[in-house]
């Protein structure tokens, strides 16, 4: 009985003082705090889902995404053929013709709604659009002049979502006013808009002028339907997104808002002026990406391009951001911890040492929670403090002496305030974020450096 008992004390004491043991047990407890890191970021995208859900209801309402394109003019070709019977049969086909010189101009006013504890960026538009086409002559196509129905031409403008549209659109045709009509006559090129038959005389210059009052959300882009288009925005927004086949070739943004120009040739395109169906768009398929993505690729065939009114890293990216880097946090935090136990030869319990990491997997919790009612940065603070106040004085606590607890504290606050500091940056986050891991294992290694010698002083003064 004796015997086992010297056994088990041994074992017990063994197991209180092997270095080895101890790093095997906080490698697991990292392990282990990996299932709430998961957890936590798994409930951050649930939030973030439930954001959009919920701003979504106000850009079907407001107005979304709104892709323009346009003015064009649509004029219908009549065919027959004999059939064997001694019949006629007929096929309508159309005619399109882009604008020789096109000019948008306008100012977007953002505007900013809250649904529930939702913040949304909309926009609200007042546009000018003017130019003028240049004699129809449909050179090169294998069209009869006999089957081209001058007087059944139609004039489109393209609106990708016609709940933004907030006044009637009165389009200027040389001399004459017409309201524009809900609708368009066929879908080759334009999906979706507003409408007006004219007679057309193909032999003269034909000048047209509307004004546009525009709703929409996240995205503002243009078709660049003209043998030279120009296109002139200006807006307080200050985190705009200039997207698409184009950039600007002027732009300016500052704290105040921002301004763009862009000027785009038909030598820039991979279409003409003119063309029968759809002679623009590459298929459905990609007609449809346009008018239903967030974001417009570079390389769209159909070299759309412009401006997208981006929310700043919102609350639940800087939080998703911040939360990879929890397990990080925790290993710094037991390496503090384990250096303490050395150097104060006193014994933390393994237990210890998990509800330090749990109250490190809190601090997440806390951000989420308090970022949905505060702004970030201050709910960032909040944490870091209530979490850090957490950790120091329960390690004041463990090691006996508040010098411990305090300096345990002050490497959180820097730890903290670091992470910080790359949540922050965004173009340059990669470049701090290496240097200061090289920085902090350059310590630690420097740390560890003699704690093979101090673990066999250890086992000798044991013996």
């Amino acid at each position: 009985m004796i015997s086992n008992s010297s056994t088990f004390t041994k074992i017990n004491q063994w197991a209180r003082n092997s270095m080895s043991l101890k790093l095997v047990v906080i490698g697991i407890f990292v392990l282990i705090l990996l299932i709430p890191s998961k957890m936590v970021q798994s409930l951050i995208r649930e939030r973030e889902t439930t954001r959009n859900v919920a701003i979504s209801e106000i850009w079907r309402t407001w107005g979304d995404r709104q892709v323009l394109a346009g003015p064009v003019v649509s004029v219908p070709v009549v065919s027959a053929r004999a059939l064997p019977n001694g019949t006629f049969e007929s096929s309508t086909r159309f005619l399109h013709f882009l604008p020789e010189n096109l000019s948008v101009t306008g100012e977007i006013t953002p505007v900013i709604r809250y649904r529930s504890i939702y913040e949304v960026v909309l926009y609200s538009g007042s546009l000018l659009v003017k130019g003028n086409f240049m004699p129809l002559v449909p050179k090169g196509l294998n069209v009869q002049a006999a089957d081209i129905r001058w007087d059944k031409a139609y004039v489109t403008f393209g609106i990708s979502d016609m709940k933004g549209v907030k006044e009637n659109i009165n389009l200027a045709w040389n001399d004459s006013v017409f309201r524009m009509q809900p609708g368009v006559p066929v879908h080759d090129i334009i999906k979706g808009g507003v409408s007006y038959p004219v007679a057309i005389d193909p032999a003269i210059s034909n000048k047209f002028s509307f004004k546009l009052q525009l709703n929409g959300s996240r995205l503002l882009a243009f078709m660049p339907f003209a043998s030279e288009m120009n296109v002139e925005l200006k807006s307080t927004w200050t985190n705009p997104s200039f997207e698409g086949a184009f950039i600007p070739a002027n732009k300016q943004v500052t704290k105040k808002g921002f301004s763009a120009s862009w000027k785009i040739l038909e030598l820039n395109r991979n279409y003409g002026q003119f063309g029968l169906d759809n002679f623009i768009t590459t298929g459905e398929q990609a007609a449809k990406g346009i008018y239903e993505s967030d974001r417009i690729s570079a390389d769209n065939p159909e070299g759309v391009f412009g401006v997208n009114f981006i929310m700043p890293v919102d609350q639940y990216q800087r939080t998703n951001r911040a939360a990879k880097y929890g397990v990080l946090f925790v290993i710094l935090t037991f390496v503090t911890f384990f250096f303490f136990e050395l150097l104060r030869k006193k014994y933390v319990h393994p237990l210890q040492y998990l509800i330090v990491g749990f109250a490190i997997m809190l601090f997440y919790l806390l951000l989420l929670s308090l970022a949905e009612y505060l702004i970030f940065d201050l709910a960032y603070a909040i944490s870091a403090v209530v979490v850090t106040l957490m950790v120091m004085l329960y390690a004041g606590a463990i090691f006996s002496n508040r010098k411990y607890g305090i300096i345990v504290g002050l490497i959180l606050f820097m730890l903290y305030a670091y992470f910080y500091t790359l949540l922050q940056l965004q173009l340059y986050s990669l470049l701090f974020g290496s240097i200061g891991m090289v920085i902090i294992l350059s310590v630690i290694m420097l740390l560890t450096r003699n704690i093979h010698r101090e673990s066999v002083a250890a086992e000798d003064q044991q013996v």
